[in-house]
């Protein structure tokens, strides 16, 4: 395949079960598209049988073609090392899970070729049955994501996209910013469409997804925002919270200062002035630091290419080498 139209990417990490049904989902809707196409399997460090499956499978069809990493580093990176090998002049990611149907993507590729140069997919009926415990909470993440990222988009997490070549490959990834990828493209002129798919529950293996998660997306929230204002301007950043941290410490002052006027009570018999210094202070600098380490890291990983991963093998992968 001289010429491959289209590079599937499918992050797996113990999806040992959902393997052979996807491949088969897969290249059944491939094949009707009649155009050149692979499908790269990342290996994210599974631990059980899930690598044997896709090898079985990689022998039968050369269009399949594995990355294993030498351990999990996370969708993010799995997702970076697919990109980083893809081939194809358009780049759809999709779960190993099967929540995602593949017969969607005719549906991506067809807002491709209106002029977008991404296709986001929106799994509008998810938790329908869950209204309020899953539902309504995604619902809220979405719409504080799109406000604070400046576009927006109903299902930030959902990992069915459809990419051109030329944007997804001037992304560069870090931390779990696989889902802001749509926002980074944004920031640099793509242009982005929305495409309502199917969402079918999960029936093999267990999410993979919970609570450090959550924590995980936020941070990389914070992150994201502070390198969409102010990578240029740091000191409109740093400077803000600088002149509230000390218009607080002013606050306390007035508060110890009333004390000590009035004779109600004096300052050095509560500790509530020092602690919310403390506090605040502390976790002023908890966060500069943790933004200072972001551009430190990312400083250093492109001046010296550095990859967020590190692969152990590569099957079928005989005509190009990166």
């Amino acid at each position: 395949m001289k010429n491959i139209n289209l590079s599937i990417i499918v992050p797996v990490f113990n999806e040992e079960e959902n393997l052979n049904p996807l491949y088969n989902q897969l290249t059944e809707v491939l094949c009707r598209l009649k155009l050149n196409y692979e499908i790269i399997f990342v290996d994210d460090g599974s631990d059980d049988q899930g690598l044997s499956i896709l090898k079985k499978i990689a022998d039968k069809d050369k269009r399949i073609k594995i990355i294993q990493l030498k351990k999990n580093f996370g969708q993010t990176a799995a997702i970076s090392a697919g990109i980083d090998y893809a081939q194809g002049e358009v780049i759809i990611t999709i779960d190993a899970d099967l929540e995602n149907d593949p017969k969607d993507i005719p549906k991506l590729l067809s807002k491709l070729n209106e002029g977008f140069d991404i296709a986001s997919g929106w799994r509008k009926n998810r938790w329908k049955d869950k209204p309020l415990t899953r539902r309504l909470t995604s619902q809220v993440a979405n719409f504080l994501i799109s406000k604070i990222v400046g576009l927006k988009l109903h299902d930030y997490g959902c990992t069915l996209k459809a990419y051109k070549k030329n944007v997804i490959k001037e992304v560069n990834l870090y931390g779990e910013m696989h889902r802001f990828i749509p926002a980074l493209a944004f920031w640099q002129g793509a242009k982005i469409a929305e495409v309502e798919i199917n969402y079918k529950p999960r029936k093999f293996g267990q999410s993979k997804y919970g609570i450090e998660r959550v924590i995980k997306v936020l941070l990389d929230l914070v992150t994201l925002k502070f390198l969409s204002g102010y990578t240029t301007k740091p000191i409109h950043f740093f400077g803000k919270i600088g002149f509230i941290s000390m218009f607080l410490g002013f606050l306390t002052f007035l508060w110890a200062l009333y004390y000590k006027l009035t004779g109600k009570k004096d300052f050095i018999e509560t500790p509530l002035p020092i602690a919310i210094v403390l506090f605040i202070v502390l976790g002023i600098l908890l966060i500069l630091i943790g933004l200072l380490a972001e551009i430190i890291i990312r400083i250093y990983n492109e001046s010296q290419n550095k990859k967020i991963y590190l692969i152990r093998k590569k099957i079928n992968f005989r005509n190009y080498e990166k």
